[in-house]
């Protein structure tokens, strides 16, 4: 009979480097060889249907840069595609496996995955040890006297920063030796054998650019501006230690920390309420009746609402896969409230559209704009995309780069008049919540 190899797995998932995980560390101190894994999951990769999208380029991109930095300890990253479960059937086969060390997710899909990967391994007596490392704190961590969750963010953000210690921000790093892993020789998949065209210019690595965290409450607002960190793509993919990044912004800057800690809260509210992937945190706004307009929907997708500031955003999205975080907001308000468009659509477009997509943030912020999430807006603050260029790009500098034809008499005309769409909008959530008195 065959000798299985006793190791224990370190299964890469949202946490894609090697200094700074924390599970990756707890694996490296156990007393078996590691064997690094990744799993390319089919059922995962239903959601990115697009073979060009950018996001697999950038995922493969970092997985080809750990597995290089492996080869100098005579290992490598074992990778797969096919299902979680299929991949752990195998190893459980070809292994004598002591614990799979993983760290955690908190997607309703991802515990449901975890749970079912767990069960499995317990068959075994095989320990499945799962470790908090993409937040600081996570759902639950942080709660209000009475034991209930914070549904607001500001008095979320001040119990946060009043929590945080020095042991939250530890540096989770370990000296790497070969004799720390389980040795093999693996080729990593390409992404034409996985149905994906490697992209010729990938997403930018991650690198925190001091000056512009140091001035991000001064220019973070302004689209024309480069005054924002853009690690989004690094911190949903974990390719940068959010105790990093928090180091970093407690040092330089206070609004970027709020921006942090605003990632934190959205992350619990999905975790504690998994509800709110499909249906408004406060249920009473189910009740708006959205007019749906599929002509409209798509005029906005492409850029051609006749509003400049909302085409650009769109525009600059649908090329770069990016859009500034104050047009975020300006292009949701107005699919939202100028076209009465259930926010559902619009947040499943950022979904396809976004590098930095992050379901937990996304629907957040979408439910934010729309009025019905938690630390909801309120339903009658509708963004007037005229002002909002006053204010943020009085040079026009962001609208001249993305909808250069704004100025000619050709430009499309508007969707739909401010302040008629204004007045239609407040009527039908009034309608909705029962408070219209016309």
């Amino acid at each position: 009979m065959k000798h299985r190899e006793e190791i224990v797995v370190f299964w890469f998932r949202r946490d894609l480097r090697l200094c700074d995980n924390v599970g990756l560390y707890h694996a490296l101190q156990s007393e078996y060889k590691v064997l690094p894994i990744f799993i390319f999951d089919k059922e995962v990769l239903e959601q990115f249907p697009n073979p060009l999208d950018k996001r697999l380029t950038y995922i493969h991109d970092a997985i080809a840069g750990i597995d290089n930095q492996l080869k100098s300890f005579g290992t490598g990253v074992l990778c797969f595609h096919s299902t979680a479960l299929e991949v752990f059937s195998v190893l459980t086969k070809e292994y004598d496996i002591k614990a799979v060390y993983a760290n955690e997710d908190y997607e309703p899909k991802t515990i449901k995955r975890d749970q079912q990967i767990g069960d499995y391994l317990g068959t075994y007596s095989i320990p499945f040890y799962l470790f908090k490392d993409q937040v600081i704190f996570r759902g639950g961590d942080i709660l209000k006297q009475d034991g209930t969750p914070y549904q607001v963010y500001t008095p979320y953000a001040k119990k946060w920063r009043e929590q945080l210690t020095n042991q939250h921000l530890y540096d989770y790093s370990i000296k790497l030796a070969s004799e720390l892993f389980y040795s093999i020789n693996c080729a990593i998949p390409t992404l034409e054998s996985l149905g994906y065209t490697h992209g010729v210019n990938g997403i930018i690595p991650p690198y925190v650019d001091l000056p512009i965290i140091s001035n991000y409450d001064k220019y973070r607002d302004y689209p024309g501006i480069d005054g924002t960190s853009k690690l989004g793509v690094a911190l949903r993919f974990g390719t940068i230690s959010v105790r990093q990044c928090v180091k970093i912004a407690l040092k330089e800057n206070a609004v970027w920390l709020s921006e942090l800690i605003w990632r934190e809260f959205f992350s619990q509210i999905l975790y504690l309420y998994p509800q709110v992937e499909n249906h408004c945190f406060k249920s009473k706004y189910e009740a708006v009746q959205y007019r749906n307009n599929e002509e409209e929907f798509k005029a906005w997708c492409n850029g051609q609402t006749g509003y400049p500031i909302v085409d650009a955003g769109m525009r600059e999205l649908n090329e770069t896969g990016f859009m500034h975080n104050r047009v975020r907001m300006i292009t949701a308000s107005f699919l939202t409230k100028h076209l009465l468009i259930d926010w559902r659509w619009g947040e499943a477009y950022f979904a396809q559209q976004l590098l930095d997509y992050d379901l937990a943030s996304n629907n957040g912020n979408w439910q934010w704009v729309a009025g019905c999430g938690c630390d909801a807006a309120p339903y009658f603050r509708v963004f007037n995309p005229t002002e909002q260029v006053k204010k943020f790009d009085k040079d026009f500098v962001y609208l001249d780069k993305w909808v250069p034809e704004w100025r000619e008499l050709d430009y499309v005309q508007p969707i739909v008049e401010h302040k008629f769409a204004r007045e239609r909008v407040l009527k039908a959530f009034k309608q909705a919540l029962g408070t219209d008195t016309d």
